[in-house]
């Protein structure tokens, strides 16, 4: 017979605990630059002691009447939840006292009320504080949606993410292909033929090149843009002077017809970007700026800060001091001292977010390397956990350093996030980029004999020569990515041609 028990059990175990202030933290690493000084702008408006530095060379350190403030007790306790954060290993301590640390202007931020309490996960980037929250939909992220789902090829990725933050503000491309190729050392050819793809993408007419363009794409998918309709948008400049008869006789219809191809037109969005305008595409600013170093120093790249991004305020000392010495209630001595160790844990905080994104940019760069030295054909494969293991922090926290926060470039404004390609193991032990694997199947289709097309089998017995292991299926994939046929479809092809 069962019988029902109590009993006191003990058990140890490991917890982080997140409390708001690291929370906060958490929230700031993720932080795009603009939506960073946006939120120093509301604090400066919260905490008294305050203020903003228009200086160039102002830093915390001040000079006597504005300074940084260190609590005696509080620094040390600070410093460890950061690195467990930042690392998620209690014993994985991260140093921020290194030399990165100069190329930040430290800010500051004060954040009232902070308290203890509340207990979550943080190793999982799925029950993270910040990924709780809902944002609207930015135009990027509704495209950058769409070009993951119709390509896999992280090259094309890369094309695509570029050709998106090219967008102005009512979703027109403006910027020449060639100009694109030319940047990212790849055919005008590709860059083309993914264009054509991404002006299919939703809300129709994005990544036209004007105003009629932007109409033409909205028409043809109503299958509406006939030839009176293709004449009437090359002489757009008649409509907006109302000069209907000339225009009914150029597109070759009477008056009657015209004015209903009319307002068809007006019923069309002539800014497509328009929905998501309360977010939406604004010139990229990056976080970080690489430039090449002189060969006379040793070549290769610096890579630093870009100080117009960083918010730069400082702690008002001397008010601390003057208003904590008339202060005789014991609340107004709580409010003062609580903002002060607010706003001096934030200064600590941004710091340590400014020496995360310097750090992890700069071994992303150092690991694509091929790509900046040579264009898009050299992108490495990579991933977060490669990264995190180079700088010793957690994936999660690569995760949200990488997520809007911007390089600049000789190649252009790349998000770092865009650098992360998959990869595959040959026989060999090395890994090998699943671009690099299509840009040899490529080369070989290309390069192949019209008597002697190769099939899908031999593609994967000449890839196995060179140590790469790959199924057939996988070589089938790839090759309908490239937009190349069968060898049936190839052999019929040439034989025409």
């Amino acid at each position: 017979m069962n019988t029902l028990s109590q009993s006191l059990d003990f058990r140890q175990s490991q917890q982080l605990v997140m409390t708001p202030q690291l929370q906060q933290a958490i929230k700031l690493l993720q932080m795009s630059n603009v939506e960073i000084t946006e939120f120093v702008e509301e604090e400066l408006g919260k905490n008294p002691l305050l203020e903003k530095s228009e200086g160039e060379g102002d830093s915390m350190s001040g000079d006597g009447s504005e300074e940084s403030y260190q609590s005696s007790d509080s620094s040390d306790n600070v410093q460890d939840e950061f690195d467990q954060a930042w690392t998620g290993n209690e014993s994985d301590k991260q140093d921020v006292s290194s030399s990165s640390a100069a190329d930040f202007d430290s800010s500051s931020m004060s954040m009232s009320g902070v308290g203890s309490g509340g207990q979550s996960s943080f190793d999982n980037p799925e029950t993270s504080f910040e990924n709780m929250l809902s944002k609207p939909e930015t135009l990027q992220d509704h495209l950058l949606a769409q070009l993951h789902l119709k390509t896999e090829d992280p090259r094309d990725r890369l094309i695509g993410a570029l050709l998106i933050d090219q967008l102005d503000a009512a979703g027109y491309l403006r910027a020449g292909t060639a100009e694109l190729a030319e940047r990212l050392a790849c055919s005008e050819d590709r860059v083309q033929s993914l264009l054509k793809l991404m002006r299919g993408f939703d809300p129709t007419g994005v990544f036209a090149e004007d105003l009629p363009d932007c109409l033409a794409l909205q028409l043809a998918e109503m299958n509406e843009l006939d030839s009176p309709m293709l004449k009437l948008l090359d002489h757009l400049d008649l409509l907006a002077s109302k000069d209907f008869e000339k225009l009914a006789d150029l597109c070759g219809v009477n008056t009657t017809y015209l004015m209903d191809m009319v307002d068809l037109i007006k019923s069309l969005n002539p800014k497509p970007a328009a929905e998501f305008d309360h977010l939406v595409v604004q010139t990229v600013i990056p976080d970080v700026l690489m430039k090449p170093l002189p060969r006379e120093v040793g070549g290769g790249w610096k890579v630093e800060l870009n100080q117009e991004t960083l918010p730069k305020v400082l702690v008002n000392q001397a008010y601390y001091a003057e208003v904590a010495g008339v202060a005789t209630k014991g609340e107004d001595k709580k409010y003062i001292t609580d903002q002060l160790n607010s706003a001096n844990w934030l200064v600590k905080a941004l710091d340590q977010r400014a020496n995360t994104i310097l750090k992890v940019a700069s071994e992303i760069v150092e690991e694509q390397n091929g790509f900046f030295l040579y264009g898009i054909e050299y992108l490495q494969p990579l991933t977060l956990k490669d990264i995190a293991e180079k700088v010793d922090m957690h994936e999660s926290t690569i995760s949200r350093v990488t997520a809007n926060k911007y390089i600049g470039t000789p190649r252009g404004v790349f998000e770092l996030k865009y650098f992360f390609t998959t990869a595959l193991v040959g026989s060999d032990g090395q890994a090998h980029s699943a671009e690099s694997i299509k840009a040899k199947i490529k080369k070989m289709v290309d390069g192949e004999d019209p008597k002697k097309i190769l099939s899908d089998d031999k593609i994967v017995e000449i890839l196995k020569a060179d140590g790469i292991e790959i199924a057939r299926r996988t070589v089938a994939k790839y090759r309908e990515a490239l937009g190349i046929g069968s060898s049936v479809q190839r052999r019929k092809e040439k034989k025409s041609l």
